[in-house]
């Protein structure tokens, strides 16, 4: 914080004849907030830059020895035309047939790494203007000289940043792979496809910050809307194809990238993002600092019994988010479930996919089940993560000390939210599995998949369970490095989903808690790995906890 408040002149009517709000603008100070936000996240940002080029180079440069002839390629263009395979992907259009790599890079790639984009735009924004406002530190900064919009105005542009060198880095890399149909003009329109849709995103949430007071709120309700652009192009896809006009991802797929590189879908995406950003500006200046445009609603005069136990109360402030993931993983079930009666058309031709998914023994549609088990995992290990470190939170914002003050317990206090995450995790991971299921027994006529894919996925909740111990064991003993326990989702999810097809040496999997998972509906159950499992979750837990007892609060 002192480098944004060293040297700054004192507010209006502290310092005589200077008035900052008419002297030096809305803007002023913008500048000085943006780079102390570069500043902040000067690890996480290139790390999440980084990230999302992986997310297109490495699948870009595997393609071609996926599909080495032109019939291999248009064996998988006709996979992809199912209208499952078209939700999940995004409209076909391929000129005269020529389904190149390049074709495949912007038809399958775009739509999946544009709602990541979107994703990391939402956090960033909400990171440097709503949760500033949320802790406090905001006011503190205003009472600098610091105009009106310069807070949101650097949130912006951190986001921005983000999104503009994913863009570049990816119209300069992606030519130099040297993969059939990917030039220097599609690049360019890939890359700028991927910078219009974080700034679109990052615009959404420029509103969505104005009508709450609370972070997990405002980035909720962004988020929501990412959801619902996904849906709304989907659709499209499937069925009435203006429901995909009103999507900033359908007209961003729409800009057809290494086919017909068309520029103008691209500014109409930006337009919409200078649109909702101007709506963003313009609803700040119609509350207070620290406030929300949607007033908070007074709680009941006497608090429920529930809220007088450490359990009760951490669900009472989990609760958005638990129900938020388990919505989530029901749909991301129910759009895996969808296309698993077409699985084996829609992969049995791809020589590599079909050696991958025969070096695991069983049908191909086992081989996938088992697979889609780990991304339903890894999606309520990251539930788990971020529930297990809301005390983290709370002990940052100051409300953890009064709460202290009184008879409860440190471990009483932490052992609440952890639990809450463990059991949270196997319910986000049954919701997952009964979407899936149900949906798999629609797509494939056979009843018994739902209570055998709900099965195999609680299967992996030990593993989930390991996660949000080693969670808990880095906030106890190092508050400051917690950040590290999403190494284990991101982690599990780059060699158990991505391993078999990217030829990872079969040991890295064993770094993994999920790679001890059996790999159900293929394989056989065995308890084994899942005692061993659940009993390591209790040591991490159990260290964890004993290292909040014995050092210092606030020390994050």
């Amino acid at each position: 914080m002192s480098g944004v408040l060293a040297g700054a002149p004192a507010r209006a009517g502290t310092a005589p004849g200077r008035d900052t709000r008419r002297g030096s603008g809305t803007l002023a100070g913008a500048g000085t907030l943006y780079r102390f936000a570069l500043r902040r996240d000067r690890v996480r940002l290139p790390a999440w830059v980084l990230a999302l080029l992986l997310g297109t180079l490495v699948p870009a440069a595997k393609f071609e020895g996926l599909y080495p002839e032109a019939h291999d390629r248009a064996a998988a263009a006709e996979t992809m035309s199912s209208p499952a395979a078209r939700a999940m992907t995004g409209p076909e259009h391929f000129l005269d047939g020529a389904y190149t790599v390049g074709a495949m890079i912007g038809h399958q790639m775009l739509g999946f790494l544009g709602v990541l984009v979107g994703l990391v735009s939402v956090l960033l924004v909400v990171r440097h203007s709503r949760e500033e406002e949320e802790t406090g530190r905001a006011e503190l900064v205003r009472s600098c000289v610091v105009g009106r919009h310069a807070a949101l105005t650097a949130a912006l542009g951190v986001a921005a940043t983000a999104s503009l060198a994913v863009g570049l880095l990816l119209a300069l890399l992606l030519p130099g792979l040297g993969v059939d149909g990917v030039d220097a003009s599609g690049a360019l329109v890939y890359g700028a496809a991927h910078t219009v849709l974080g700034l679109a995103f990052a615009g959404v949430t420029a509103v969505t910050v104005q009508f709450t007071a609370h972070t997990r709120a405002a980035s909720g309700a962004a988020l929501a809307v990412v959801g619902a652009a996904y849906a709304l192009r989907a659709a499209g896809d499937v069925g009435a194809d203006a429901l995909s006009w009103l999507s900033p991802l359908g007209w961003a797929q729409r800009s057809y990238p290494f086919v017909d590189d068309r520029a103008w879908p691209l500014l109409l995406t930006l337009a919409f993002a200078a649109a909702v950003a101007g709506c963003g500006y313009l609803l700040s200046t119609r509350r207070d600092v620290g406030a929300g445009l949607r007033a908070s609603r007074p709680g009941p005069a006497r608090a429920g019994a529930a809220l007088g136990h450490p359990l009760g109360l951490a669900l009472r402030l989990q609760r958005g988010l638990l129900a938020g993931f388990a919505a989530a993983l029901v749909l991301l079930g129910v759009v895996y479930g969808s296309i698993l009666g077409d699985v084996e058309d829609m992969l049995g031709e791809v020589e590599q996919v079909r050696r991958a998914l025969a070096a695991m023994g069983g049908s191909v549609t086992e081989s996938f089940a088992s697979t889609v088990m780990i991304v339903l995992a890894v999606v309520a290990a990251v539930y788990a993560v971020m529930a297990t470190l809301r005390p983290r939170a709370e002990e940052a914002a100051g409300r953890a000390e009064p709460l202290l003050a009184t008879a409860l317990s440190r471990s009483r206090w932490a052992g609440g939210h952890l639990a809450v995450a463990a059991a949270g995790g196997t319910l986000v991971l049954l919701a997952g599995g009964l979407g899936f299921g149900a949906a798999g027994a629609a797509s494939t006529g056979d009843a018994s998949l739902v209570l055998e894919l709900a099965g195999s996925a609680l299967a992996y909740a030990p593993a989930v369970w390991v996660t949000a111990g080693l969670a808990l064991l880095l906030y106890g003993w190092a508050p400051r490095a917690a950040g590290a326990a999403w190494v284990v989702p991101l982690y599990g999810f780059l060699v158990g989903y991505l391993g078999s097809l990217l030829d990872f040496p079969d040991g890295m999997n064993n770094l993994s808690p999920f790679g001890h998972v059996p790999r159900l509906p293929l394989a056989d159950v065995e308890l084994l790995p899942l005692v061993l499992l659940t009993a390591l979750a209790a040591v991490l837990s159990a260290a964890g906890l004993w290292g909040l007892r014995r050092r210092d609060l606030r020390l994050t």
